[in-house]
C-alpha cells in the first residue's frame, strides 16, 4: 500500500506580517475529525481585521469576503500561522489578503499553506454608517 501524498513545505512569507498564531483542539473538529471551516473562517476574519484596524481607528465591520479558498485540511494540534497583507485602501474600505500556514504537530518546522482568503473591511460610525477612513 502507497503512503498518500503529503503536500510539500513551503517557506513563510517575508512580505506579509504574522498577525496571529494559534493552536486548534479537539472541540473544534467537524465530524471527519478534521477542524471546523467555520472556525477556520472566524480566525480569518479576526486575523484579517489587525491590518485594517490600524488605518481605521475605530469600529469597523467585515463587509466582504471576496475569497476563500481551503487548500489542505487543518488537524487538531497544527500550529496556525496567519499572515496579512493589504492590498488596496479605498475612501471607507480596506481589503486584505490573509495567507495561514500549518506546521504539523508531528513535522515541527516544517509549513504548509492551508488556506488563502481576501476580506474587506469598512470603517463605520456610531450608528453603523460607512465613514471615511482617516489619512495619515
Amino acid at each position: 500500500m502507497s503512503k498518500p501524498h503529503s503536500p510539500a513545505a513551503v517557506a513563510l512569507p517575508t512580505d506579509q506580517e504574522l498577525v496571529l498564531k494559534v493552536i486548534p483542539m479537539p472541540a473544534d473538529c467537524n465530524a471527519n475529525g478534521d477542524i471546523f471551516g467555520g472556525w477556520v473562517m472566524a480566525q480569518v476574519d479576526l486575523a484579517g481585521a489587525v491590518l485594517p484596524a490600524r488605518h481605521v481607528r475605530g469600529r469597523m465591520a467585515t463587509v466582504a469576503v471576496n475569497e476563500f479558498i481551503f487548500k489542505q485540511a487543518v488537524k487538531v494540534g497544527d500550529i496556525l500561522s496567519f499572515f496579512s497583507r493589504v492590498v488596496r485602501i479605498g475612501r471607507t474600505s480596506i481589503s486584505v489578503t490573509v495567507e495561514v500556514f500549518a506546521e504539523r504537530f508531528s513535522r515541527q518546522g516544517e509549513y504548509i499553506k492551508v488556506t488563502q482568503a481576501t476580506l474587506t473591511y469598512v470603517a463605520i460610525d456610531d450608528q453603523g454608517r460607512p465613514r471615511p477612513i482617516p489619512k495619515d
